[in-house]
């Protein structure tokens, strides 16, 4: 795992139906027990054994001590790694390549091994980094999630799994340097290529010696940090979740911060999910009483030379190498189908996503768009919040503070901004947002904020909010409508917002889009 944070790469019409008004109601976190479906495929997962996966980390050790101590990028035991894992696999039956790449003037190596079948359309990738730093072996970071990984997809091989998806595994070289190995794959993906990757699962660091048990928030349910991955990522999620939770083992979010190979699917919109026990942070008080352990740092040896065998918590490796395994088997076999109780799609707006501004909007400023907004206050209301619902960006008219309250308020008509589109599950669908509406008193029940679906040549209005001549301060609410009538069909959501009657000063915004499946 890489030692500092890296950013992750990061038609208007009328209506002619309406569905029911969305009401003020809090946001759900899903992070349930696994549905049936999963719970299926989980009794069909084998248990891994642990003594093989420590066999593994044994060669790496090996590997490292041979070569000058570490399986650093450009040094010779990373390749001697990767011809480790190549082997196996290649005598296991699956079909691999290395991908090369160069960086700081040395040869780097992907290791892409594909498992025969499966629909390639809907291709579930499981990966981690291979590459140590150049002071120590990286035994945690990342042998652990190396061999847990390696291990998995031998069991693939051993037992004749057939999925419905198509398998692909990776080892990822140069992380340690900045995701170099993993961007360089994903940008060596066409936009077709990128479209059949379903999902991403990442594991880096697995075998802590002082763990915790951190998932990757695919929900943004902690509300903190980057914002959710792309739809699909809490499913990934909740399906990890559902593992732990049916061993007794209590699990929490980690944000999507940019710092391991995830980053740049998730920049590419490819769902993503995974396991971390800790690398450099201290383990608070109230995790031990989680977990047990010391308050002391999750691992001590995080880039250090002593990130060797002996920096291994097993119980930590082998719980979380049963539950790789468990990911695989349930997303991999019937991956297509959205479990109940689960998130379909959001959109934290924490990166661009490809919503768009209307052609024919009439507004002459403070147009919708995408942005950090700045506090904007008039006669002591405050018309424009300086900070989001979550994280950094939300949808804004104007994010601009300018140089008075007016300068980019919504001035002179209607503004919108349409999302990309969105293809629905069956189910019970329910849009899930947060908002707010802010005017003076020189506002007119003329000016609005609209929240609409556009589905075909139809658009619906699901949220209608009316100014009036009051002041009203800007104050983000949590609000919910159904969508169950748009069941298995594409849409886009529509944000619109008017200064229709006299000048007026009007501020919008909208955030933490998503919609989930009951």
């Amino acid at each position: 795992m890489l030692g500092r944070s890296v950013p992750p790469f990061s038609r208007r019409g009328e209506p002619v139906r309406a569905l029911p008004l969305i009401g003020a109601a809090a946001l759900v976190a899903v992070l349930g027990a696994a549905s049936p479906v999963q719970a299926q495929a989980a009794a069909a997962a084998p248990d891994i054994p642990v003594a093989n996966v420590k066999a593994h980390l044994a060669q790496l050790q090996s590997i490292a001590t041979a070569n000058g101590g570490n399986r650093a990028h450009g040094r010779p035991g990373y390749l001697a790694s990767v011809t480790y894992v190549k082997g196996l696999l290649d005598a296991a039956g699956f079909t691999t390549r290395q991908q090369s790449f160069t960086y700081g003037g040395a040869t780097g190596y992907n290791l892409i091994a594909d498992w025969p079948g499966g629909d390639t359309t809907d291709t579930l990738m499981i990966g981690g980094h291979l590459d140590s730093v150049a002071v120590g072996p990286g035994i945690n970071d990342n042998g652990s999630g190396s061999a847990g990984i390696l291990e998995v997809a031998l069991q693939v091989a051993r037992s004749g799994f057939q999925p419905d998806r198509h398998l692909r595994f990776a080892w990822w070289g140069a992380e340690e340097l900045g995701l170099r190995g993993s961007t360089a794959y994903v940008n060596s993906l066409t936009a077709a290529q990128k479209a059949d990757i379903g999902g991403y699962l990442n594991f880096d660091m697995i075998g802590s010696p002082n763990p915790g048990y951190f998932l990757y928030d695919g929900d943004n349910s902690d509300g903190t940090g980057a914002g959710p991955g792309p739809a699909g990522s809490a499913q990934i999620e909740a399906t990890l979740a559902g593992y732990f939770t049916s061993i007794g083992v209590p699990t929490r979010g980690t944000d999507f911060d940019g710092r391991s190979d995830y980053g740049p699917f998730i920049a590419a919109g490819i769902p993503a999910g995974g396991i971390f026990t800790g690398a450099e942070g201290t383990k608070t008080s109230a995790q031990v009483q989680l977990w047990g352990g010391t308050t002391g740092r999750f691992d001590p040896c995080y880039h250090a030379s002593c990130d060797t065998t002996a920096n291994i918590n097993d119980t930590a490796l082998d719980r979380n190498s049963d539950a790789i395994a468990h990911a695989v088997w349930t997303l991999a076999d019937g991956g297509t189908t959205t479990p109940p109780g689960t998130t379909v799609w959001s959109d934290g707006l924490e990166t661009a996503t490809g919503w768009t501004a209307g052609t024919a909007d009439t507004a002459t400023s403070g147009r919708f768009e995408r942005g950090d907004p700045a506090a904007t206050t008039s006669s002591g209301v405050t018309t424009q919040l300086g900070t989001t619902a979550g994280g950094t960006y939300a949808l804004v008219t104007g994010a601009t503070a300018g140089s008075s309250a007016g300068a980019n308020d919504l001035d002179g008509g209607i503004s919108t901004i349409t999302s990309p589109a969105i293809t629905l599950p069956t189910g019970t669908l329910t849009l899930n947002l947060s908002w707010y509406l802010a005017h003076l008193n020189n506002a007119t029940n003329a000016d609005y904020l609209r929240v609409r679906v556009v589905s075909g040549t139809t658009t619906t209005t699901v949220l209608s909010q009316t100014a009036s001549a009051a002041n009203k301060a800007a104050a983000w609410t949590t609000a919910t409508a159904n969508l169950s009538a748009y069941a298995g069909q594409t849409i886009r959501l529509q944000v619109e917002a008017a200064d229709a009657g006299t000048a007026s000063l009007v501020e919008a915004a909208v955030d933490n889009l998503s919609i989930t499946r009951s």
